[in-house]
């Protein structure tokens, strides 16, 4: 969970406000006011296509600033307000050009819980997850959960109405509210409820004049109906329920300050059936009969969205079924005309599928021929038993128009979620994208279906609303709009009087290439914000988690690098400094490479943004020092070796080298591990080469040793390379790319032929395996070796050939069976092990070996230089505090391991435990046995 940490930033540079909006508005609120370049940029964008450029943001911290905020805007002119959650809209709803309210930062609490009636009182900025766990001891939750749980919130969730995988069972959000707090545009406080409590001034009469058009304008059968508003609600045989009529508005009617929300009982025994069709098609035919036998879900997806997952029964299609109890499965499993049947019973088990299903809404994004993949026809929905029938007149329809989606999605509401290979970049694409939305507009409505069947119209889809309830019923709308918001001040082009579709794209005006682009690709839906006790195995994002700050998501640094990449918000380009503070807290754990579903890697963009950011005249003087030292580290240590510890001995060495003084720097070994290794002798034939990273080498040689000791062991003989070599890490990290590549192709010569190049093995012979004992000089030459080099081979020979050392003795020696040592282990996976390598290796090897126990999750903190640089103490010890240290004050005695030296130095300095490389610890179980 987050701690809060704050650092400091530019908050109210360059800031432009001649009219006094920001000034007023600080003379009248309590919480902050940012008007500030990076407070606009990032919130320029949600989850949508759109983008918006706001004036400022404001953070609320109660009712009464939410109030004063709009009256200050209502002064200023009818300055535009629109409230905002997470940020993860996919109509535009959550984007404006006036004032922002960032809902999150101080209206996020639980005001009260009460089981035995079932409600909680909640705050508009609440995440969902964290009124989960408040619920859970009770055996209670609330119903509706969207795949973003982990970081939306129930303001927004009331506004888009939002659903979610057991809306089959609970409904939607709507159906969960009893009453609401709310402050229209012009400062009126209503508490709104059913029986007509709390409707403005001349609603209940408009709709009395309208009730005929009321029962017959809105389609039947459709348990996910969310465009446009839920006037219907208001009839008098439906209770005249406001609050209910209010679910869906999208901030367009009043802000929500408070919230009374219904909780169900959790199921006793979940169990997750996933049944297997032969295609998409069968899998939607089947849902709706289904239904009878009580699902709490049934989820569908295909085989083009799942491209390879494990765990699923045989099948081109799945749905995803959650039941109540081995017999409710059974029945269901009996029922279901399905090609194979999985039943899983284990939490685990259950936890990992539905990660499939969760990370659709990224996974999505991405073409199985690795393009993009984008919103904009995202969530209609079709009565249950017509949803075969529309997927194939769906898909007929795509290809008609020559484009690629993959639908997914709650196929027993009949509501389908798909991200398409849309052309947003060009004129004719856009006019495509105008094209295809009004022909599946009106697929949609032929089908009896809603246009929105989950997150709203917003800019999106409320232009096309005529063609679903005709021009009467949206006249209406616009009527009650009128009543709730005669000033239009509240979040105006949404739902109602929208913009066009196809006007305010964000890709508008974006280079076609570089970093820009590449940062275009986050979507927003926000996998990095997760805040909450759900946090999953993951690793991104720990600067989010330590701050709370949305500068310091990848999300918000990918935004940052857009507006910069647009020049239109933050005008000086590579210079900004506004993207270089928000990039200084990027530990470059490359956590977003694998855990954002869409692949966004913001250590590569750091890199380029720091290499450019300190090119031309005066680059050199402007850069840390601690780029120059630690930066540079592996030339000093080849050089200088031992003699840098007389050095950081010295007054003040510290400072000079660009150490924050509440680090000490480590030592060098008395002797490097290519000393020791050169001394030894062997006449086992080489199967290997073991590469003597900086780290291995210089600072921690016994690990070296002990690794050839269990690779020899296990029969495999060991050399180094040839000559001197240096994957570039630290010069990639701090944006030295130039030196990176040179240190790079140094390394390629000094490697010959052992990488395939000219000599006994040939150009495109065999590589033979390169075992790196260092986790992120492995992950460096997977991934930022080819990617630098692209040019070339032998860069990509270099990488494809990179074991780790688990990996070698599971690949070189399957029959090996390691000592069986028998005890509890503790310790830190590497953030780049896991976002780059992979740890399934480590842990066979683990098990075989009869170390127990689960290594913590997330960034140790340290992160190479990151944690000795100036002004980063704190940061690095929050993320350590984050899964880190919990886990070791909890293992007890456990052994300690840790593959990575920066882990192992964290551990040591905050934890005062030596922490050691699995080698390390095979290696004395061969001295035990």
């Amino acid at each position: 969970m987050r701690r809060g940490v704050r650092h400091p930033g530019v908050v109210g540079r360059h800031e432009e406000d001649p009219s006094g909006l920001a000034a007023d508005l600080r003379a009248a609120v309590a919480g902050e006011v940012d008007f500030s370049v990076t407070a606009r940029a990032l919130a320029t964008m949600d989850a949508s296509n759109y983008r918006r450029v706001p004036a400022g943001t404001v953070a609320p911290r109660d009712a009464a600033d939410v109030a004063a905020a709009l009256e200050v805007c209502r002064a200023h002119g009818t300055v535009p307000v629109v409230a905002r959650g997470a940020g993860t809209s996919i109509g535009g709803q959550a984007t404006g050009t006036g004032v922002v309210l960032d809902l999150t930062r101080h209206m996020g609490g639980i005001v009260s819980l009460d089981p035995e009636e079932r409600t909680a009182v909640v705050r508009p900025g609440l995440v969902l997850d964290r009124l989960r766990a408040a619920a859970r001891p009770y055996g209670l939750t609330f119903g509706p959960d969207p795949s973003t749980h982990s970081r939306c919130t129930l303001g927004g969730m009331i506004g888009n109405n939002a659903c979610g995988a057991h809306s089959v069972a609970w409904g939607t959000t709507a159906d969960n509210v009893r009453s609401l707090e709310v402050v229209t545009y012009r400062g009126e406080r209503l508490t709104l409820g059913a029986g007509g409590r709390g409707a403005p001034a001349g609603l209940l009469e408009l709709v009395d004049r309208r009730l005929a058009l009321l029962r017959t304008g809105y389609p039947a059968g459709l348990p996910r109906r969310i465009s446009g508003y839920a006037l219907d609600a208001l009839l008098p045989e439906r209770g005249v329920d406001v609050a209910r009529s209010f679910c869906g508005s999208e901030g367009t009617l009043g802000v929500v300050t408070e919230a009374t929300v219904a909780l169900v009982p959790l199921p006793a025994e979940p169990v997750l059936v996933v049944l297997g069709y032969a295609d998409e098609s069968a899998a939607a035919d089947a849902a709706a009969g289904l239904l009878p036998y009580g699902p709490l879900t049934v989820e569908g997806m295909a085989a083009d969205l799942v491209r390879g997952a494990s765990g699923l029964p045989k099948g081109g299609a799945w749905l995803f079924c959650e039941v109540d109890g081995e017999a409710a499965a059974r029945d269901l499993v009996r029922a279901a005309d399905a090609v194979d049947a999985a039943v899983v019973r284990e939490a685990a088990g259950q936890r990992a599928l539905w990660r499939i299903r969760e990370d659709a809404a990224g996974t999505a994004t991405r073409t199985p021929g690795g393009g993009d993949a984008w919103p904009g026809w995202e969530d209609c929905a079709v009565p249950p038993a017509r949803l075969g029938a529309y997927l194939r007149e769906f898909r007929a329809l795509l290809a008609d128009f020559g484009l690629r989606g993959v639908p997914y999605g709650h196929f027993g509401d009949g509501c389908v979620h798909v991200r398409i290979d849309f052309d947003l970049w060009t004129g004719k694409g856009v006019r495509d994208f105008r094209r295809f939305s009004e022909a599946v507009a009106d697929l949609v409505v032929a089908h009896g279906g809603s246009l929105s069947g989950e997150h709203g119209d917003g800019q999106a889809r409320a232009e096309l609303l005529p063609r679903m309830y005709g021009e009467e019923l949206v006249g209406l709308f616009g009527a009650v709009k009128d009543v709730w918001d005669p000033d239009g001040g509240l979040n105006p082009g949404m739902l109602v009087r929208p913009k066009r579709l196809d006007e305010g794209l964000r890709f508008e005006g974006l280079p076609l290439v570089g970093v820009g682009r590449a940062a275009a690709r986050c979507v927003g839906v926000a996998r990095c914000r997760v805040d909450g006790p759900s946090t999953g195995p993951g690793v991104m994002c720990p600067s989010y988690r330590a701050t709370g700050e949305e500068k310091h998501s990848t999300r918000g640094r990918a935004r940052l690098l857009h507006e910069m990449a647009l020049g239109e918000v933050i005008t000086d380009g590579w210079r900004s400094e506004e993207v270089k503070e928000a990039l200084d807290l990027c530990l470059s754990c490359k956590g977003c490479r694998s855990d954002c579903p869409v692949g966004v890697d913001m250590a590569a963009y750091k890199a380029e943004f720091l290499d450019r950011h300190y090119a031309g005249p005066g680059g050199l003087l402007r850069r840390p020092r601690s780029h120059w030292t630690m930066g540079r580290l592996p030339g000093w240590l080849a050089h200088f070796g031992r003699g840098l510890n007389a050095a950081m001995a010295l007054p003040f060495a510290a400072r000079l080298a660009g150490v924050t003084p509440e680090r000490t720097m480590p030592r060098v070994a008395e002797r490097s591990f290519a000393y020791w290794f050169a001394q030894r002798a062997s006449t086992r034939p080489p199967a290997l080469t073991l590469w003597p990273d900086t780290f291995t080498n210089h600072l921690a040689p016994q690990v070296g040793e002990a690794a050839v000791r269990v690779l020899e062991d296990a029969g495999l003989g060991v050399e180094l390379p040839p000559g001197r070599v240096c994957c570039g890490l630290t010069y990639v990290s701090t944006g030295q790319l130039g030196a990176a590549r040179r240190v790079m192709r140094r390394t390629l010569d000094a490697m010959g032929a052992g990488i395939g190049g000219a000599g006994e093995e040939g150009a495109g012979g065999r590589v033979r395996p390169v075992v790196v004992l260092e986790p992120s000089c492995a992950a460096t030459l997977r991934t930022d070796l080819p990617e630098l080099l692209p040019d070339d081979p032998r860069a990509a020979r270099l990488a494809g050939a990179v074991r780790t050392f688990a990996e070698a003795l599971e690949e070189l020696a399957p029959d090996w069976a390691p000592p069986r040592l028998d005890r509890p282990v503790t310790g830190q996976t590497h953030c780049h092990q896991h976002a780059v390598l992979g740890d399934a290796a480590d842990r066979r090897l683990r098990e075989r070996a009869g170390l127990t126990g689960d290594l913590a999750g997330g960034c140790c903190g340290l992160a190479g230089n990151f944690g000795f640089e100036p002004g980063h103490y704190e940061v690095s010890v929050a993320c350590a505090e984050d899964q880190l240290l919990p886990a070791l004050r909890a293992a007890g005695g456990a052994t300690v391991l840790a593959d990575g030296f920066s882990c192992r130095t964290q551990i040591g300095d905050l934890a005062d435990v030596r922490g050691r490389h699995l080698a390390e610890v095979l290696a004395e179980g061969l001295d035990e046995e």
